[in-house]
Formats: C-alpha cells, structure tokens, sequence
C-alpha cells in the first residue's frame, strides 16, 4: 500500500504542451508524482479535471474550458500501452486518426478537417508541418508514444490563437519530463520500463532518469528503443511490411535562477527505420529512414504578487528527414519505365522554425475580473526535396517556402461565478514562394463565447469563431505529371485562405457527491456547425486530351483502347481549386463517473460534411463513432481491471469518383489491467481486439491487426 501523499493523482498526470510539467498540474495533485507509483482515487480518472490551456493559453481545468476541450493523461497512455497515438486517440470525442500501417507516421483528423495544416500539431509548443504527397494523409508527424507525457486537445477554430491555419483545432502534445517520476521528496532516480507483446509487438525499452538541484535546476532524459514486426490482421493474414524499427531520446534541462523565472530547454530525436512497399503501379519497394527531431529553448515568468506579468516566450526548431531508398530494381510498373534501379534516392526535408510570445495581464475593474492576453507567433516552413529516381517525389512535393505571422489579443471576463465572457482578435498574415510563384495574403478572425453558470455545477456556452487557413506550399505550387492513370497537375498561385466561420453551443457538468460520498461525474456535450469558405480540395479541370502511352505500360492496357495505334491514353488536368463553400457539423459528448471502487467513460462523435453546392459528402469526415470503457478497482485501489468499447459506423456514403474505399461498421473489444505492486514497481496487461475482429479504419490503407496481447513492467530506484 502506497502512504496517501503517493496515492494522489498519478492517474491524472498533467497536459500541457506550451508549459513545463511543474507548471501544470491537476486539480488536487501534487507535483512531481511518479507514473510507476500511482494508485487511483476518485476523481483521479477523470481527465476532465486536468488541466488544459489550448483553448484560451491560460490555465483551466477541462471541465471548466468553454470549448470542446479534452485531455489525455500519462495514466491513460501507460494503461493501453499503445505502439501508436492512434490507440489513446480513438477515446477522444471528434478526433480520428489516418495512418498507413507500413508507417509510423500519423495524421489528426478533428471534426472532418484534416491535412495542410488545417489542426495544428504541436511537441512542446513545436509546430510539426511535415508533409508528402501520395496516397495517404497531406501532414503527417512522428511520435512515439512513450515519449509523451500528456496530450492536450482543443476542437474548432476557437483555439486560433495557439496558431495560424488551426481551423480543425489543436493537438498540444507534452514529452516526458522529471515530474513523471520523481515525487516532490525525491532528488534524483530512473524508471526502468520493458515491454512485449504477440502479433507484431516484439519488444520496446524505456530509460527515464532525472535529478534535481535543489529547487535550483533539474534535468530529465529518456531513451526509447522499440522493435515491431509485422502483424496479422483478423483473418491471421500477414500484412507484411507493417514493421518498424524506433531509437529516440529526449533531454529536458530547466533552470530558475529566481523566484517566479524559469528557463527551459527541450531536445527530441528520433529514428525510425522501416521497408514498404509503393502504392499503385509503381513496381518498387523503399527502405525508409525518417529523422525527426525538435529543439525548443524557452522562458518563462509568473508569480502571485505581480498579477500583470505571466510572460512566456518559446522558440523551436523542428527538422523532419525523410530518405527513401529503393530496395530492388524495378522492371515493372512506373518506376521500372523511369528506369530506377536498386539505390536510387529520394528526399523529403521539412524545416521549421517558430516562436510564440504572450504575457496574460490580470486585474480587475468593478465586479469585473480580467485574464487580458497579448501575444504573437510566426511560424516559417522550408521544404525541400530531391529525386533522382524519375521526378516524382519533387513534382508532387515541390520544394519552397512559407512564413505564417500573427498577433492576438484576448480577454477573459469574470463576472461574480455565474458569468464569463471570452472576447478575441487574431491577425494573420503568410507569404509563400517557389520557383516563379509567390503568393500572400492575410485577415482578422474575431472570436466571441459567453459562458453562463444558473445553477452550481451546471455551465452553458456558446461560441462563435472564425479561423484563416493560408493555401500550404504543395497545394500551391505541385506540377507534374502522374504516370497512371495519367493526368497532369496543374499549380494554382491564385489559392485563396480558406476562412472558417464556428458557431458552437455546449453544456459542461462538474458533481461531486451524486450517488454516494466521495463519487465524481464530468461530462461535456458540444454542438457544432462550422461553414468553411473558399474550401481547398483536388479537383479536374478542362476537357480529355490525348497523349501517347508512357512506354511499359501492358500490352493489355493498350489494347482496351480500340483504333488507337500507337497506344495513346486520355489525359484530364487536376488543380488545387477553391470549392464555394463546406460545411461541417456535429455532436460530441465526453463523460466519466469514478466512485473510487471503479470508473465509467464514455465518448461520442457524430459528424456530418458536405460540399454546399453540390450536397456531397467530404471524403475527410469519418464515420460516427461511440467508446466506453468500464474499470473496478481491487487491493485498496493498487489493481485495476478494465475494458474499453468501441463502436464504429459504417461509411459508404462517399461522393462520386472517390478512390476512397467504403468502410463496413465494426466493433471492437480490449481488456486490460494494472498493478501496483508497491511504491516500486508496476505491471500493466492489455489485450487488444479481444475477439481477433478483420476490420480496416476508415481512410487508412491497410487492415488493422488483430488480437494483440502486450505486457510491461516499470521498477523505479530513487534517492531523498
């Protein structure tokens, strides 16, 4: 049995991707806890109650964000033992992922919008824009799940001013730091955590090790090593390539050289290793070697008795390298026509560098209560690739560059408990530029939310929102020549934003006490209409045009086209257009009820989309989907049983012309458990697709796996 000053609240862990783990802690909790020593009490599963600051910049319960806000805490990422995000993310409300399962990338779908930057990802306040062209996801990142200390998300254009283009919303991601293993007593000590598994998962190591200085200093490092091999989806069919090799590690320093200052630094690097094979007739298969590494350098000040100043100012840079390397000649299909052999190269390299500055002055006039937040940010993108395996990579992810720059201004009313009101400006601007292109453009985006609070425990919001999305460098400025089908794809300088106009209503409840003493509930229900205009999407233009047959293509091919010697294809241009207008809507619902023997989750997402002119569904939106997961707690609290739900819609109702595949509705099952052995030591089980269901997520390429059994340990040495 741990003491009670150990039993509080590892399971809420902290969120917040913009500020230092010391900085934000959960309601009732103490800094510093330890992960590998955590045994739950009431409230403690409920992430509602930790705190979030993506919604506004300052800090705030979940519960209490007027906004669709959610959190996922470091307990949650050590019960699923996940081998991608994708796994904790499937409990989020409005949030879906698309993957291929041959690549541990990830791309963040919120409320239909996905890609280009349209939710802005962030690794300790670092924006991560990585992006190729092809036939998965347009913006991607890298990151293993072990690295991340807490995920902190925030739905709709109401967050515009944690960055430009978030018209989707905001994944703030924190990494790992010395909060989630030393308790407050401890000066120095390292978690030691392995793991294993069947269907793929072969084995994964964490070192995490961290001192303090006194109240002076500390540092933190952590190495990962993971190793996957291929898995069998539900059928026991090996989907191969579906591998993958991981080395990382991360540094964190921070130093406060007087009362209220702190400075703080951050690097992130990680290698992934892993072959696949192209998709399409492209007759080739890849050895990939991904870098991606963050770096953020950051200062911070805040103290109690100086209520005007909470400064922060963070700078970052993020490098993602992408090297692809062909395994094998390729005498068939695209790539074997262009003549790319056994060493042939190509390069995707994004670099990013970005800084955020604000300072949240607090003071009152009257009755009235003020949060008033001033800042800016500025984000610049540079792109470059290489190929000298036919020309593809760099025509279809061409080389430039972009800058993002903006200024906010926001103020948070108080008045008495009943009422709050959110008022906020934001002023974008972005340049892009490439070979003989250049395009900018910018605008003011208003946001305004009143909360009102009639009864004790009860609050009801509405927002209305605009967000401002600059055209991305690709969408701008690809040109070149898809092999087949063949079509050509045109540049389109003329982009213009897309601006996204939210109107959203929500209801937050926060109880204690309901059914018996000590018993929490939580539980957010949002609303959601969102109209994107001047929408950016793929589409053909201009009549069928006949060019000759790119030489190789089947004889067979040629020869389905009648009186046509020598073989000729017909051709149709596509460009980068702006659609009139899109509109999005939806229903989220987020609850949890812990009466400290046990704990209810549940979330709920519907979400419609469509292409006003034409009433057609957009590819981008998933399918309705509902997750719940039920736990009991035994040995006073130091075993938990539990299992998660989820339930998935079919999606069939996809527009004309779409390569998309239809999706059948499917269910799934995973039961899993953790025990504290003692202050020590901890194991966690999960099993994963219980019923070993075949089943493919919606816009993902490959199936999913099926049943997977993992298990960890975690044994902890540390000194007072």
């Amino acid at each position: 049995m741990l003491p009670p000053s150990l039993r509080v609240a590892l399971a809420v862990g902290t969120s917040l991707a913009s500020l230092t783990a010391a900085q934000a802690q959960p309601v009732g909790a103490q800094p510093g806890l330890p992960q590998v020593a955590s045994t739950a009490t009431p409230a403690e599963e409920v992430s509602l109650d930790t705190l979030s600051v993506t919604a506004t910049k300052t800090e705030g319960t979940a519960i209490d964000a007027l906004a669709g806000s959610s959190v996922v805490t470091r307990e949650q990422i050590d019960r699923l033992q996940p081998s991608r995000l994708s796994e904790v993310l499937r409990d989020v409300p409005g949030v879906t992922t698309q993957e291929n399962p041959n690549d541990p990338a990830q791309a963040i779908n919120i409320r239909g919008l996905q890609d280009f930057g349209r939710v802005n990802v962030l690794i300790d306040g670092a924006r991560q824009d990585f992006q190729t062209s092809g036939h998965s996801a347009n913006g991607v990142f890298y990151l293993d799940p072990e690295l991340v200390g807490g995920i902190d998300i925030t739905r709709g254009p109401t967050a515009t001013i944690y960055g430009s283009g978030a018209i989707g919303g905001v994944v703030a991601f924190r990494t790992r730091s010395i909060d989630d293993i030393l308790a407050p007593d401890e000066t120095a000590g390292v978690v030691q955590k392995q793991g294993f598994g069947t269907n793929g998962q072969r084995f994964f190591n964490s070192t995490a090790l961290g001192a303090r200085i006194g109240t002076a200093a500390d540092v933190f490092g952590q190495f990962v090593f993971r190793n996957n091999g291929a898995y069998r989806d539900g059928l026991g069919t090996l989907v191969r390539d579906t591998g993958n090799e991981l080395t990382s590690g991360l540094t964190k320093i921070n130093i406060r050289p007087a009362d209220g200052h702190e400075i703080s630094g951050t690097a992130l690097l990680q290698r992934f290793d892993f072959a696949n094979a192209g998709t399409g007739n492209t007759g080739a298969r890849f050895a990939n070697a991904v870098q991606a590494d963050t770096y953020t350098l950051g200062y911070r000040f805040a103290r109690p008795d100086v209520p005007l100043l909470d400064v922060s100012i963070r700078g970052y840079h993020t490098t993602t390298h992408n090297d692809l390397t062909f395994l094998q000649d390729s005498p068939s299909g695209v790539y074997g026509t262009l003549g790319a052999r056994a060493g042939s190269r190509i390069t995707y390299d994004l670099e990013t560098t970005g800084f955020d500055v604000h300072n949240t002055a607090r003071f009152d006039t009257w009755a009235l209560s003020h949060a008033l937040t001033v800042g800016g940010d500025y984000v610049g993108n540079h792109v470059r690739t290489t190929d000298n395996a036919g020309g593809f990579g760099a025509a279809f992810t061409p080389s430039g560059e972009r800058s993002l720059a903006g200024a906010f201004v926001q103020d948070e009313i108080r008045y008495a408990s009943w009422l709050r009101v959110i008022g906020a400006l934001r002023y974008d601007h972005y340049d892009l530029s490439g070979g003989v292109y250049r395009s900018s453009g910018d605008r003011v985006s208003p946001k305004f939310t009143v909360g009102v609070s009639p009864l004790p425990g009860l609050e009801l919001y509405g927002t209305y929102a605009e967000g401002y999305r600059a055209p991305s460098i690709t969408e701008t400025l690809v040109q070149g020549i898809h092999p087949f089908p063949a079509f050509n794809i045109r540049p389109n300088p003329a982009l213009r934003p897309e601006t996204a106009h939210t109107v959203e209503g929500g209801v937050n409840l926060k109880y204690n006490d309901v059914l018996m003493a000590g018993d929490v509930f939580r539980a957010k229900l949002n609303v959601f209409h969102n109209t994107v205009d001047d929408f950016i999407g793929i589409q053909s233009v201009g009549p069928d045009y006949f060019v000759p047959a790119i030489a190789g293509i089947p004889a067979s091919i040629c020869a389905s086209i009648p009186g046509r010697f020598p073989c000729v294809i017909p051709v149709r241009d596509y460009q980068y257009l702006n659609i009139a207008r899109a509109e999005l809507n939806g229903v989220e619902l987020e609850g949890a009820y812990d009466w400290g023997g046990g704990f209810v989750t549940l979330a709920a997402t519907h979400t419609d989309g469509r292409d006003r002119a034409t009433g057609e569904t957009l590819v981008s939106v998933p399918p309705n989907r509902l997750s719940t997961t039920l736990g009991l707690r035994f040995l006073g609290g130091d075993l938990t049983v539990a299992s998660r739900l989820t339930f998935v819609e079919a999606r069939t109702d996809l527009p004309s012309g779409s390569t998309i595949l239809a999706t059948k509705a499917y269910g799934l099952v995973d039961f899993f458990a953790s025990y504290i052995v003692n202050d020590r030591v901890r194991a966690d089980f999960i099993v994963q697709n219980a019923f070993d269901k075949r089943y493919t997520q919606y816009l993902n390429a490959l199936p999913n796996p099926g049943l997977t059994a993992k298990a960890a340990i975690s044994i902890k040495f540390a000194t007072r």
